[in-house]
């Protein structure tokens, strides 16, 4: 039923419309698609990768539609560059998907989908109240991924006589002296978006220590991005010069920058939880481990964990489909093997769900366990937001460094672009 047509029939269909609400779990729904039958098609947009082939998807949601005769879940690819380019387009010509994952909702894909926060199933899935916005929950995810973590080759340190993960940066850049004298390059870089993201994944510890509303004193303009990083900028400019990464770092794409390290020409690694079944495909030489980003001196360690939410969803106003569309993501993001089976098929994690991780995984889900905190990452989501396209323009910034522009100059383009931004 199209909403012109509701409309249309007032007040009697109003108390229609409420009984068919209620049926959902919550409230909230008027006005918002149509509640649809109980069989039928559901559309779901998905991002496809090696790992998350249409063939995947097609098997995990197969249980689903076992269980609910004449429902069918088409599984849609993305027909421009990802979904995030595919869904406007989508949206522009009228076809929207019922459900789409990927996506975090924002301000601008908030007024597009169907709020979520009366649905009780919701409560407990991984970072859905720290991305909700304006209180109010649209996207809801399986698990989450670890962004603030050191791989290391512990042989590497041994042979370096590192006895211990540093806790400091100022014990990581002692023990990058070390790492070099021993034949090592002390940590592996490259150029493409690795750069900068490292730099962030670095300096979540420190930062949700020194300042746990950062995102939103940066954008009450009681700090600044530029100022807040330029210490850690100045230490990693100090990295480039003394040789602690690669000072051609940026002809490298992160193919081949986690072949160097995987190989053993590279002691440290700085990157995310989908990292873990990378390195464990590899079958490195080494003795392989994992410990948290650390913090300033003088701060407590571990620090807060930056994470992102793993595999989100969130089901589209317009649905003509929207009980089915609910129940399909309650049962991706509850379901336990459904869950399971999206946490392992890209190196994402959940408090509780252990069954089958590697030993590496569980070193990473230790450190997920024992933060005092997970925080946003980068561009953030939810209440904790920089203005969209930070990331990129943070990684141009950083880089920079790499072709002798200074700390301080990196600082004042960044703060520079955010002010253009405001």
């Amino acid at each position: 039923m199209s909403r012109s047509v509701r409309r249309s029939l007032g007040v009697v269909l109003g108390a229609a419309i409420l009984v068919g609400a209620a049926s959902c779990g919550g409230g909230g729904f008027e006005g918002e698609g149509s509640s649809g039958g109980s069989t039928g098609t559901v559309r779901m947009l998905v991002n496809i990768t090696p790992n998350l082939t249409k063939g995947y998807w097609e098997e995990l949601v197969k249980p689903f539609e076992d269980a609910n005769p004449g429902v069918d879940v088409k599984i849609e690819a993305p027909t421009g560059q990802g979904v995030k380019d595919t869904l406007p387009q989508l949206l522009a010509a009228g076809n929207a998907p019922d459900v789409v994952e990927t996506l975090m909702a924002d301000k601008t894909l908030a007024p597009q989908m169907l709020e979520l926060t009366d649905q009780a199933w919701t409560k407990d899935t991984p970072l859905a109240e720290q991305a909700a916005l304006d209180g109010k929950v649209y996207t809801v995810g399986v698990g989450q991924q670890a962004q603030s973590l050191v791989f290391y080759n512990k042989d590497a340190f041994a042979k370096a006589g590192i006895t211990a993960p540093p806790k400091t940066l100022d014990e990581m850049t002692a023990a990058m002296a070390k790492l070099k004298a021993a034949g090592y390059l002390p940590l592996q870089t490259a150029g493409d978006y690795v750069t900068g993201l490292q730099l962030l994944q670095l300096s979540d510890p420190s930062i949700a220590s020194a300042h746990p509303d950062w995102y939103q004193k940066v954008a009450g303009k009681e700090l600044t991005v530029g100022k807040t990083m330029q210490p850690l900028l100045e230490r990693y400019q100090s990295w480039i010069k003394n040789g602690y990464v690669d000072k051609n770092a940026l002809g490298l794409d992160d193919v081949n920058a986690q072949t160097n390290f995987l190989s053993g020409k590279s002691a440290m690694y700085i990157m995310g939880s989908w990292f873990v079944r990378t390195a464990e495909e590899a079958k490195p030489k080494f003795d392989l481990s994992v410990f948290p980003a650390p913090t300033e001196t003088g701060q407590p360690s571990p620090g807060p964990q930056g994470v992102t939410m793993a595999a989100p969803y969130m089901v589209l106003k317009s649905t003509q489909q929207r009980d089915l569309s609910l129940k399909l993501v309650q049962y991706l993001v509850t379901d336990q093997k459904a869950v399971q089976s999206q946490l392992a098929q890209d190196g994402n994690f959940r408090k509780g769900f252990t069954e089958g991780l590697t030993p590496l995984g569980q070193e990473v889900q230790a450190i997920l366990d024992q933060a005092p905190k997970h925080v946003a990452q980068g561009e953030g989501y939810g209440a904790t937001t920089l203005p969209q396209g930070f990331n990129g323009e943070w990684n141009k910034a950083v880089q920079s460094l790499y072709t002798g522009k200074s700390a301080q100059d990196v600082a004042t383009r960044i703060d520079s672009w955010m002010g253009s931004k405001s």
